[in-house]
């Protein structure tokens, strides 16, 4: 897990959001699946947003609040899951951010990428800052959370979220909420059914990782407005967490689970941690081998003190600082 060290002036701020993530140039500018995008964030040191030229940095910057919102729910500049950090960035998480569907950059992505961190896809218009999580408005929150649900939660916790039939509390869960166990959608749900979505191209996985959204959705209180409630009413019953608790009495448990640490708190679209956390020298969210080097050019070329370098907090950077930085980087846990 890394931590980041983040002051208020180190972000962007767009509308009424802020976020203090910077936007970079694409990192594999010559990789065959990378290549058509130009604008990238890292988020956490854990998943990467790439984006189209055509999405606009507030957009971008939102998807990348919103994914450390979720991952850092409480909003200290760590991700809440040490377990979930270490496979995300095994596996190279990412949120492609195309300008639309079917565009020349997405099949270009998916006719080239063949890695295992990407479960969804953002669209340019279906992304709306000012109303993080809405439905219909703003997608961000569903898609970020099938990639960090599907790409981490699945793996770390298989016998709670596999999605196959039979294989978890996951599906067991879904299964009473469908009524039964279908493979595939049934012609009409069971009328004690509050989970009944309908699309044909969506199998028994699909169905397992979109109610695990649903879930997950309802729990924070997202989908509890009268419009939503209309809105999702021939797919998804429970638009209150009043409701999802006391209907859907097995998700509720796991979801409230601290062990598993999930989101308590609904994504707002604001993320710039107040905790400051020195190591970081070099200002790009991470400790890591940079700032070791660049520790070591500070004490050894006598450059002008530096706050971040200064782990120590006794006004001189030297050897010690540089041994702190270090067991950062070798034990993340004690940053």
């Amino acid at each position: 897990m890394k931590y980041l060290a983040i002051t208020l002036t180190a972000g962007l701020i767009f509308s009424q959001n802020e976020v203090c993530f910077e936007i970079e140039s694409n990192p594999n500018p010559n990789g065959s699946a990378f290549s058509c995008f130009s604008k990238y964030v890292r988020v956490l040191d854990c998943i990467d947003i790439y984006a189209e030229s055509s999405v606009s940095d507030e957009k971008v910057l939102h998807v990348a609040a919103i994914a450390a919102e979720l991952l850092d729910n409480n909003e200290d500049g760590a991700v809440d899951d040490s377990d979930l950090f270490n496979e995300l960035q095994s596996n190279e998480a990412l949120m492609p951010v195309f300008s639309y569907d079917g565009s020349p950059c997405m099949n270009s992505f998916e006719n080239n990428y063949n890695g295992e961190g990407v479960s969804a896809a953002l669209w340019r218009n279906e992304i709306d800052p000012s109303q993080p999580g809405h439905w219909g408005d703003d997608a961000t929150v569903e898609e970020v959370l099938h990639t960090i649900n599907h790409v981490g939660h699945v793996s770390i916790y298989p016998s709670t979220f596999n999605l196959s039939p039979n294989s978890s509390i996951l599906t067991e869960a879904m299964d009473i909420a469908r009524g039964g166990q279908f493979l595939n959608v049934p012609n009409n749900y069971p009328d004690e059914a509050w989970y009944h979505y309908d699309d044909w191209t969506c199998d028994y996985e699909c169905m397992a990782i979109e109610y695990l959204y649903w879930a997950i959705v309802s729990y924070l209180g997202i989908l509890n407005d009268n419009q939503t409630c209309n809105g999702i009413d021939n797919e998804w019953e429970l638009c209150t967490p009043e409701l999802f608790e006391s209907t859907d009495t097995i998700m509720y448990s796991i979801l409230s689970d601290t062990d598993y640490k999930l989101p308590q708190s609904a994504p707002d679209g604001n993320y710039c941690p107040s905790a400051i956390t020195t190591g970081d020298i070099n200002g790009d969210f991470s400790i890591n081998v940079q700032d070791v080097i660049l520790g070591i050019n500070i004490i050894i070329q006598a450059l002008d003190y530096n706050l971040q370098a200064d782990m120590n907090i006794d006004g001189i950077i030297n050897v010690l600082d540089i041994v702190q930085i270090v067991n950062i980087i070798l034990s993340p846990q004690q940053g």
